[in-house]
């Protein structure tokens, strides 16, 4: 057996005994990297630790340890209640809202776990005082996000189409975003109905009075300790009120914004900066914060992208590319080649996969068999719409956002929605985007 297969089998091992006994896959996985890297593939200690996404990590702390702090000192209470003041009450437009925002964020140029970080933790937020299902809100969050990256001046979408004018395919550079935010608003959609959007809708529907009696009860279920008074009426914008406290917590939230995505400072840096800053000036808001991060999920994901880092790192991945790239018929290569980019993505970097996958196609795509516009598209679509997976820093990001007595549920549901895409976008998209190009 193979080094690259017995990497491959350890990694399914990893998952099975995580979810059959009650331990934190992160520390398996981590475990797996330091047996597999070291007796398996010949490499140093150094070479394993190599893979662990220090930026992931920062970011994860940095921006949960941040809204700890907003959340302690009640300036997401702020936040939530002007925007539901905004929305004149209609809390199904929220998740909405979420999903235009951070696509127009990420549509200017921001990277998508930017926009995540700022947008996700106001978002969970409204979604636990006003009893919005935290993983329908989640999944609209990075799926906006997704959809606006691919376009023409977005990451993803610079990436895929530089990729293919690099190698000198046929690109589309107005297919690409369109497809890709179409993909991702249907996500959303469907994400919508079946976690509870039409009950929104009916409750959108009721009386003036009696909606403000049920936000009343949502958000007295779910008031933080920062602001312990009963939940803000939505036709009142009054409460909850700022003080001086608040109003420079806010003034934090604005720099971390500018400075992400203006000035492309670095996320999780720029948020520690801002909460230690709040917690000289405020030392008394800032008790407890630091054990609400979400230290759970930094292991988790830490330990996973560090064993897939591995896989890479050795070529375990280039691996099946190249298996695949070698198939003989054409249609079947296109799909394991999204399937593969689909899969691999889920866990590791999507702008890493756009980068290696789109040239690993490019031998059978000069055959002219196969569209390339449509397997670019779909390609990119595949490896993109996974971002949802908790183990994705945008998944780890929402769940790392969520209420805390949410927090393992959504874990679970992302996890379940993350690998249902993982499989319908890849078949979705070959049988949409790529057949239909073979046979013309």
């Amino acid at each position: 057996m193979s080094a690259e297969v017995v990497a491959l089998v350890v990694l399914v091992l990893v998952f099975l005994i995580a979810t059959v006994r009650s331990i934190n896959m992160g520390a398996l996985a981590l475990v797996a990297a330091f047996v597999v890297g070291t007796a398996v593939f010949g490499v140093e200690v150094s070479d394993v630790l190599g893979g662990f996404p220090a930026n992931l990590f920062v970011i994860l702390v940095g921006v949960t340890y941040l809204f700890a702090l907003a959340r302690n000192n009640g300036t997401v209470d702020w936040i939530v209640h002007r925007a539901v003041v905004a929305v004149r009450g209609r809390v199904a437009l929220m998740p909405w809202v979420m999903f235009v925002v951070c696509a127009a964020i990420t549509a200017i140029g921001a990277a998508s776990p930017a926009a995540v970080a700022i947008v996700a933790p106001v978002a969970m937020g409204f979604a636990a005082r006003y009893r919005i299902n935290p993983v329908m809100m989640g999944l609209m969050v990075v799926q906006g996000a997704t959809g606006g990256s691919f376009s023409p001046i977005g990451i993803f979408g610079a990436i895929t189409n530089g990729v293919v004018d690099k190698s000198h395919l046929p690109g589309n550079p107005a297919v690409l975003f369109f497809s890709a935010m179409g993909a991702c608003a249907l996500i959303s959609l469907v994400g919508f109905l079946t976690l509870g959007g039409t009950k929104l809708l009916q409750r959108d529907r009721e009386t003036p009075k009696q909606q403000v009696a049920t936000l009343a009860r949502a958000g007295a279920a779910t008031g933080s300790a920062g602001d312990s008074a009963a939940a803000p009426d939505p036709a009142d914008d009054a409460l909850p009120r700022l003080d001086a406290q608040r109003s420079l917590t806010l003034v934090g939230l604005l720099v971390l914004a500018v400075g992400a995505l203006v000035f492309d400072l670095d996320i999780g840096f720029l948020a520690l900066a801002v909460a230690v800053a709040l917690t000289l000036i405020f030392p008394s808001a800032a008790r407890g914060t630091v054990d609400k991060i979400s230290w759970g999920t930094v292991l988790l994901v830490g330990g996973i992208v560090t064993y897939v880092s591995l896989l890479e790192d050795q070529g375990t991945v280039k691996w099946l590319g190249d298996g695949v790239a070698h198939v003989g018929a054409p249609l079947v290569a296109a799909f394991l080649i999204c399937l593969i980019g689909a899969v691999v993505s889920a866990f590791a970097s999507t702008t890493g996969i756009l980068g290696a996958l789109i040239p690993l196609a490019v031998p059978f795509l000069q055959t002219g068999q196969v569209g390339a516009v449509g397997l670019v598209t779909a390609l990119a679509i595949s490896s993109s719409v996974v971002d949802c997976s908790p183990f994705s820093t945008n998944g780890a990001l929402v769940v790392a956002n969520a209420d805390v007595s949410e927090r393992d549920n959504v874990f679970k549901r992302l996890m379940t929605w993350g690998m249902t895409i993982m499989v319908v976008a890849p078949v979705l998209c070959w049988v949409i985007l790529v057949v239909p190009g073979s046979l013309s």
